[in-house]
C-alpha cells in the first residue's frame, strides 16, 4: 500500500467509531493483560451499540459533530502536496506486482462457491460475515494448509517486489498462482481502502 500523506488532516471519526473507542479503553482496564479478539469484540460492540437508546448514543453523536468541525477546519487550510490525488493518497502503479492474500482470503476462495450455493440469496456482506463464522470455528491444524498457501504466495509477491523495485522483470500475472490469488488480493486491498474512506468520512 501506498503511504499517505502525514500531514493530511486525521478523517472525520463517526459517532460509532467514538463509542468502540470508548468500549475498547473499559476492555483494557478492566483486561490489560487480555489481548481483544478483533471479531467477538467488534461483534459485541455492533450488539451493545443497537441496545443504546437514542440519549445514550446523544453524547457519541456530539463527539462526532464537535469531530466534523475540526475536520472540516482542518481541511479548509490543507493542500494535498504534488504525487497525491484528492483523497491525499498516491495513485498505484498498474504494474506493481499484486499483494498476496492473507490465509482467511485463501480460505474465502475455496468456500465461498459452495456457500453461495448453499444460500443463493446471500448478499456479499452476509456470505462474508458467513465465512468468517467458518474460519473462526476451524482449528489451527485446520487452517494450516491456508496458512502455508498464503506464505508460498507472501514469498512470491517478496520476490516480485525485490524485482519490480529494481527494475526487473517479474510476471504480473503468473500462470503458477492460483486463481484464488487474484480474486481475494482485489477484496483485500477493496477493505482496506473502505477502511480508509471511513477515516476520511
Amino acid at each position: 500500500m501506498m503511504r499517505k500523506d502525514v500531514n493530511k488532516p486525521k478523517g472525520k471519526t463517526s459517532a460509532y467509531a467514538f463509542f468502540v473507542q470508548t468500549c475498547r479503553e473499559e476492555h483494557r482496564k478492566k483486561n490489560p493483560e487480555q489481548s481483544v479478539n478483533f471479531a467477538e469484540f467488534s461483534k459485541k460492540c455492533s450488539e451493545r451499540w443497537k441496545g443504546l437508546s437514542a440519549s445514550d448514543k446523544k453524547c457519541f453523536e456530539d463527539m462526532a459533530k464537535a469531530d466534523k468541525v475540526r475536520y472540516n477546519r482542518e481541511m479548509r487550510d490543507y493542500v494535498p502536496p504534488k504525487g497525491f490525488g484528492k483523497r491525499g493518497r498516491k495513485r498505484k502503479d498498474p504494474n506493481a506486482p499484486k499483494r498476496p492474500p492473507s490465509a482467511f482470503f485463501v480460505f474465502c476462495s475455496e468456500y465461498r462457491p459452495s456457500v453461495k450455493q448453499q444460500y443463493p440469496g446471500l448478499s456479499i456482506g452476509d456470505c462474508a460475515k458467513k465465512l468468517g463464522e467458518m474460519w473462526s470455528k476451524l482449528t489451527q491444524s485446520e487452517k494450516q494448509p491456508y496458512e502455508e498457501k498464503a506464505q508460498k504466495l507472501r514469498e512470491k509477491y517478496d520476490r516480485d517486489m525485490v524485482a519490480y523495485r529494481g527494475g526487473g522483470s517479474y510476471a504480473a500475472r503468473n500462470p503458477d498462482s492460483s486463481a484464488q490469488g487474484g480474486e481475494e488480493e482485489e477484496e483485500d486491498e477493496g477493505e482496506e481502502e473502505e477502511e480508509e474512506e471511513e477515516d476520511d468520512e
